[in-house]
Parts: C-alpha cells; structure tokens; sequence
C-alpha cells in the first residue's frame, strides 16, 4: 500500500466526477454521482491519513513524473504534518456542502455539482503540489470554478456583481505569485519545493528573497485576506451562495500559501521583516473583529470573524516557531470545521427564512432548536471555547506570540475579545427574544441530512478540543523542520 498513488487517486476523483455530472442532465443522478464521488474523495483523504507515518516530518506518498521537459516542471505531489490533514478537512467540506445543500439548484444542476467537484479537485491539489509551478496551476484552477458557482447561483445582482469582483482580484492577485514563483525557480536551480526547501537559506540572494517575499505577500494576502486586499469579501459573503461562501472562508488557502511557499522560501528575508508579517496579522485581527460587530447580517458576521482568524494564523506563523506553525495549522482546520459549518448552518437558514440580515430575525431558537444549538457550538469553537478544537489553536498562537510579539499577541487578545462579542450578540438577537410572525414562526428544523452534517462536524470540534494531541504530535515533526529553516 506505500506504493499505492493514493494521491493521484484522491486529485483524480473529483475531476472525474466533474466530468461525469456535466455529460448527466437530469438533476437526480448528478447530485447522486456528486455524493458518491464526494464520500469515495474522503474516503481517499482518510487513507492518505491512514498510510502517513506520523513520526517523520518529511515529505510521504510521493508521486513524481515530468510533465513539461522543456522547463522541468513535474507532477510532483506529496504531503507532510503540515498539510496532511488539510485533505480530509477539505473533503468533509465539500461533502457536507453537497449533502446539506439545497437539493435541486437551478439553472442547470449538473453544471453545479460539476463546478463543485473541479473546485474540490483543485483546492486539493494546492494542498498536495510539491512541484511550484504545478501548486501555481492548482491555485488558478479554483478561480474558474468559483466565477460560475458565485455568478449563477448567488443572489441576483449582488451574486454578479460579486463574481465579478472576486475573479477580477484574485486574478490580479495571481500576478504577483506567478512572478514570485519564476524569481524563485531561476535564481533557486527549478520548480521541484523538497529540493528549494532542502537547500541552504543563504543560497537564494537575499535581494530575490526579499523581492519573492514582497510578491508572496500580494499575491496570498489578497486570499487571506489582508487589510487592505480584503475588498472581495463584503460582497461575496453576502452575495454569494452561502454554501459557496464557507467553502472560501472555511478554507485559508491564502494563510496556507504563506506557510507553504511564502515563508519558508525566503526565510532570510522574512527574519528581517518578522515586524511587517505580524503586523499584517495583527491589523487582520483588529479589523475583522471590529468590522464583524458592527455587521447586520449573520453571514457578515462570520466572514469578517473569518479575516480576523486569519489573521490571528498569520501572528502565529510570524513567531517562526513549533507552537506557532502547529497553532496555525490547527486553526485553520478549525475554520473549517466551526467558519464552513457555520455557514452551511445559515445556508439552510437563507432557503427557510430568505434572510439572515438581523432586523429580521428573533426568538428562531424556538422554531429551529437543533440549528440554534449547532450554530451556537460553531460559534462558540471560532471564539475558542475550551473543550472546541479553537482552544487549543488560540492558546499555541499565542503562546508563541508573547515572546517575539509581545504588544502584537496583547492586541490580538484584545481582538479576540472583541470577536467574542461579535459573535455572541448578534446570537442573541437572531435566537432569543420574541419569535415574529412569518416564515420564522413556519419554519422547519434541520433536516436528517442536514444535523447529520452538522453532528459531525460537532463531533470532531469537541472530539479534537478535549483530545488535541493526536493531531499536534503528527503536525510536530514537520513544524520542527518548518521552524528550523527560518531560525
């Protein structure tokens, strides 16, 4: 089984799937093909998990082949601590959002579980790219995707008008990146990250280092998304599907971009610029808790909850310790689980009410108990809870970030205070109080498909919120080995 391409297997699935729902027109047998192939994707995710050997911190499931001679670039894919569970968080994601999604989207419903499962092949691929142009083509290929999936389905206007936007910058955004990656591989000796990773610090100039860093910077701080590059967000979360939406903030490519390539790939550069990194950071989690309590409407509430979290990785990635990576790497999994779940909870409640704008709303825990308590348990984990998997993340960051950041990591609990009552406030409102006459006083529960969706994930967040050593000691060694380089 160590020999077996499981990873080719795992990118393979859903670009095979999306293939097989556009060629199917009735509405039926796409979603039920996306389904399939959407379980047998995890599935695959859990046996890369099953076939890693926690106790190495290098590269593992390896597969190489050129692809393109002329300039040396492979299909090169693999994954280490710091990316392993990456995989199936991102197929949970994706699962869940087809199977707690609404079931007959229009127009066209092959053509959107076709484009779901393209997004899903290809954010999977930036989480196992190992050669940097083919990380590079990866990152490209979730733009196309999420164009039609926001324009099409997305509401009215807004959903458009917030297509549009979000393609043009992260458009832009690629620019900078590509450009960082070509510096990077002339002055390195080619494309292959093991071989860019494994050779001295010092032997990439420091002026290209400093040059790629710049770029790196742009080019993932649009994804974070940093303030000011954050522009995309207000209209895609709240025109944009929501199931769209937590696909985008509960997955951080961007924060995963700077712990993958960015930093790591100009590690003198970015010692020399540790101030500029953690304040980035801390500016992200000032001005998304900030933003979020003053939203109106819930899905507002969560995305700019989401820039904030961000932020807070990025502080943690800035302290270039063992603490600080496993602390960013374990909260951006928990944005996954509480932000992405989080917002496939107020997708279904978008179909029930037609809203989620909190004038709106009141007293919905007395019609919808079951949505109210998942939600408020999501919450609860975004905010750090302990016994939710978002405690242990804040509790590493921080810790790493007093020693290096002092004034940073004081700001960034200050943040984290701030964001705790951006949450808990508009709760109140949306779920306790009177219940109004209307939808809300019409409206039905979550479905089985829907808790079942919603349990899982609650699972996970308090099972890894009690018992978070199994996932810290297999990110370990990879974190070692992350820290070092930039020491």
């Amino acid at each position: 089984m160590a020999d077996f391409p499981i990873l080719g297997l795992l990118l393979a699935l859903p670009f095979a799937g999306a293939a097989g729902c556009l060629l199917l027109a009735r509405k039926d047998g796409a979603r039920g093909l996306a389904l399939a192939v959407a379980a047998a994707t995890l599935l695959a995710a859990l046996a890369a998990v099953a076939l890693f050997d926690p106790a190495r911190g290098d590269f593992q499931l390896v597969e190489k082949r050129l692809w393109v001679p002329g300039i040396g670039v492979h299909y090169h894919v693999g994954v280490d601590g710091l990316s392993l569970f990456f995989l199936p968080a991102t197929a949970l994601l994706f699962a869940a959002a087809m199977l707690a999604g609404a079931r007959a989207p229009r127009p066209a419903p092959g053509l959107y579980y076709g484009l779901l499962l393209a997004l899903e092949g290809a954010t999977l691929g930036v989480f196992c790219a190992l050669d940097t142009l083919l990380f590079f083509v990866f990152w490209e290929l979730t733009l196309l995707p999420l164009y039609f999936l926001i324009g099409l389905w997305g509401l009215d206007a807004a959903g458009r008008a917030a297509a549009v936007r979000y393609f043009l910058i992260m458009l832009a955004g690629g620019v900078p990146l590509l450009f960082a990656l070509l510096l990077v591989g002339a002055h390195g000796g080619g494309f292959d990250l093991p071989a860019l990773l494994a050779a001295d610090p010092a032997a990439l100039p420091y002026g290209v280092q400093l040059a790629a860093l710049l770029l790196f910077l742009v080019g993932f701080g649009v994804k974070v998304p940093f303030v000011p590059l954050h522009t995309w967000l207000p209209s895609l979360a709240l025109g944009a599907p929501a199931t769209v939406t937590a696909l985008l903030v509960g997955l951080k490519l961007g924060a995963y971009g700077l712990l993958r390539l960015a930093l790591p790939l100009s590690p003198l550069a970015v010692r020399d610029l540790h101030w500029l990194l953690a304040g980035l950071g801390t500016v992200a989690i000032l001005y998304g808790a900030v933003a979020a309590l003053a939203q109106s409407n819930l899905r507002g509430v969560l995305a700019y909850g989401g820039v904030s979290h961000a932020g807070l990785a990025v502080l943690g990635l800035a302290s270039f310790s063992v603490a600080g990576a496993q602390g960013a790497v374990l909260l951006m999994l928990t944005l996954t689980l509480a932000t992405g779940g989080g917002f496939l909870l107020l997708g279904g409640l978008q179909r029930r009410l037609g809203t989620c704008d909190l004038a709106a709303l009141s007293g919905l825990r007395q019609r919808l108990p079951r949505l109210a308590g998942c939600f408020l348990l999501f919450g609860l984990a975004g905010i750090g809870l302990p016994g939710t998997i978002g405690f242990p993340a804040e509790f590493l960051i921080i810790v790493a970030a007093l020693p290096e950041h002092a004034g940073a990591a004081l700001a960034a609990l200050f943040g984290m205070v701030v964001g705790a009552a951006a949450f808990l406030a508009p709760y109140r409102a949306a779920f306790f109080g009177p219940l109004r006459a209307g939808p809300a006083a019409e409206a039905d529960d979550l479905t089985q498909r829907e808790l079942a969706a919603a349990l899982v994930f609650a699972a996970l967040i308090v099972g890894f919120g009690l018992w978070p050593a199994g996932l810290l000691e297999t990110i370990r060694p990879a974190a070692e080995a992350w820290a070092a380089r930039l020491s």
